[in-house]
């Protein structure tokens, strides 16, 4: 479906690529793998024709489309999620569009037996025909099961895009990809955004793809679950494995043991060639065997070896003063934001020595509860640390609030204490900053090299009790296994947020779900839960199927004018009740902010935000009576009419 060929892109510091070659076909779900900075997105870019190689080219099947999903999109803002889906098909849209037109014209038009009116009969037959063929009549069923699958409630399929935050962006615009179903898909980085559960359907979806699918991730077990072909970009060429990432890895362990051994060959070739070049050059009798030699090294091609270091270290972390038995105590945590509840009454202790993974869907309230820890929000109810707790915490913004001016090395050197400045230079090898990339400034390191710099520093401290939001988002999967190495081996207490099943699978002990406003424990690891919401949800899918039918009366009531003008201005009021329910909720929200950002300590702002802000509640509680009551009066008049 798709050909690259000899295809090379130069940038000013150099080739990312020369001359190289790829083909994708139906069914090829291959993985593209390889350190930051080698053009995995690049390519994707001039796969999609986004991008001009600087030689070769980029062929296409004709009629073949092409679905990209880049990290950096550009989204309409005003526009709903399903609306902005609905439209994204242009071609279904077009033929819905002149479908409507000519069945207007066939019910209005009289010319029954003139050639147009035939025509136009004609072209609704054949404009039925394709949209069958593009799967048109079920364009809005798969619209909601993409959106469902990926996160979204039913109640937001109607909320404007820019009232979403980025990473939901991001989920809308790889729902029209998915709904779509082009032939072939390129995703960078999917995972990025989406919750434990929605990665899980995520990967399933892409399983049954039949299309072909270019795929980058640094989530090791999505790679393995999806993919049935590995190609890694090193030393400016591609390297095909037809396999998932994890035999990749087997296979080319043993080509870099057959490689090194080659080049050892190579090169003690190379160095006796040269030896004999001059020993022979000075000689006027040997100074043409010498220049043979010369032109014969020269024709050599140099065997490159993968730079890539795949090994990681082992980090041991000591702690000189551990904390008590009891780390954490909750009492009655509550936290609201307006109307909403995002916490009602959690009751929860952590002891000493607990590995938490903090699992829930996305805008359930896990950063929330967190931020409630570590004192960023305020709430409702007792959070008590236990005796000589000391708290890391690594938020999601960590990488970005480190100082850009000074070098890797300053930046742990300025919190090491003692004996702790002579494991500098280890530990940060330890992090992939050895030799000259530990002298480098942190404003030029990348979002992945910044975020790996913020774990080590703050592991490097003697934090007894380390609290992570989402530290794996922006490392690949080197940097991930060597931070899982570290904290396996932390003594002290851990509660993490993350995404990545591999990642938690083996190092969390514990699992606190968030469902409901309330902490679930579960005592087994992640892959049993994962497994217990799968048999959940197709317990529910089964009951749902299972549901009696709804007979359909044969006899219908005569319904009189009155009742029919009755129930229209019934259907009416409740409209206009949810369009005033919308407008008030908007408004509430905004006398919320102000509320929360006034200033307690001056009374006349302070009280004139509480009385704005209690004046929108009421009008809003006022709003939802009056549309109950207008939907019960419906239904209780539909009862009467059935």
């Amino acid at each position: 479906m798709v050909r690259i060929n000899n295809l090379s892109y130069h940038l000013p510091q150099g080739f990312l690529y020369k001359d190289i070659s790829l083909f994708i076909d139906r069914g090829d779900k291959i993985g593209l793998t390889g350190k930051n900075g080698v053009g995995k997105s690049t390519l994707l870019g001039i796969i999609s024709k986004q991008l001009t190689p600087s030689e070769g080219n980029v062929i296409i099947e004709k009629g073949i489309s092409i679905g990209y999903l880049t990290q950096d999109i550009e989204i309409r803002k005003d526009i709903s999620v399903r609306k902005y889906i609905q439209e994204s098909n242009k071609e279904i849209t077009t033929l819905n569009e002149r479908l409507d037109f000519v069945n207007h014209a066939l019910t209005t038009r009289t010319d029954y037996e003139s050639e147009a009116y035939s025509d136009l009969i004609h072209e609704v037959t054949e404009i039925n025909d394709r949209l069958m063929v593009l799967d048109a009549h079920s364009f809005a069923e798969r619209i909601e099961i993409v959106l469902k699958g990926l996160g979204f409630k039913q109640a937001e399929f109607d909320n404007e895009i820019g009232s979403f935050s980025g990473g939901w962006q991001m989920r809308v615009e790889l729902a029209k990809l998915l709904v779509n179903n082009p032939e072939v898909l390129l995703i960078d980085e999917p995972t990025n955004h989406l919750d434990i559960v929605s990665i899980q359907w995520l990967e399933n979806y892409l399983k049954n793809f039949k299309g072909g699918l270019v795929l980058i991730s640094h989530d090791r077990r999505f790679l393995d679950n999806v993919t049935n072909r590995t190609v890694e970009i090193a030393n400016q060429r591609l390297y095909d494995y037809k396999c998932n990432y994890t035999k990749y890895l087997v296979l080319h362990a043993e080509e870099m043991e057959r490689t090194m051994q080659a080049k050892k060959n190579q090169d003690k070739e190379i160095k006796r060639t040269e030896d004999l070049i001059n020993k022979y050059r000075a000689k006027a009798n040997k100074a043409s065997f010498a220049q043979s030699l010369i032109k014969k090294l020269d024709k050599v091609d140099r065997i490159e070896v993968d730079t890539i270091q795949r090994k990681a270290f082992n980090l041991r972390f000591t702690l000189e003063n551990p904390s008590g038995k009891r780390v954490l105590d909750m009492n009655g945590l509550k936290k609201s934001f307006g109307t909403k509840k995002i916490f009602d009454g959690l009751e929860v202790v952590l002891a000493r020595g607990e590995k938490i993974a903090l699992l829930g869907p996305n805008g359930v309230g896990k950063s929330t509860l967190i931020k409630c820890i570590t004192d960023e929000n305020q709430f409702d109810g007792q959070i008590e640390f236990g005796h000589n707790v000391s708290v890391g915490y690594f938020a999601q913004d960590s990488a970005e609030k480190l100082d850009g001016e000074t070098t890797v090395f300053d930046t742990i050197d300025a919190i090491a204490k003692g004996d702790k400045r002579k494991d500098i230079r280890s530990i940060l090898g330890a992090f992939l900053f050895s030799g000259e990339e530990s002298e480098k400034k942190v404003k030029v390191l990348s979002g992945g090299e910044r975020t790996r710099l913020a774990i080590c520093k703050l592991l490097f401290q003697e934090f007894n009790f380390l609290i992570m939001d989402e530290p794996t988002n922006h490392l690949d999967i080197q940097s991930k296994e060597i931070l899982k190495d570290a904290l396996k081996n932390y003594e002290g207490t851990l509660l993490l947020v993350s995404h990545d099943r591999e990642f938690l699978d083996g190092l969390s002990n514990k699992i606190w779900e968030i469902r409901e406003g309330k902490i679930k424990t579960h005592y087994f690891g992640v892959n049993e839960f994962l497994e217990r919401i799968n048999a959940e949800e197709q317990e529910e899918n089964a009951a749902a199927k299972k549901k009696p039918e709804i007979k359909v009366v044969e006899e219908k009531k005569v319904i009189s004018r009155d009742d029919q003008s009755m129930l229209k201005k019934l259907e009416s009021k409740i409209q206009k009740c949810e369009k005033r329910i919308e407008e008030l909720e908007k408004e509430l929200k905004q006398k919320t902010v102000a509320l929360e950002s006034a200033p307690f300590e001056d009374t006349d702002a302070y009280t004139a935000a509480v009385t704005a802000f209690e004046s929108a509640e009421k009008a809003l509680e006022e709003a939802m009576e009056n549309w109950e009551e207008a939907e019960l009066e419906r239904d209780e008049l539909r009862v009467k009419l059935s």
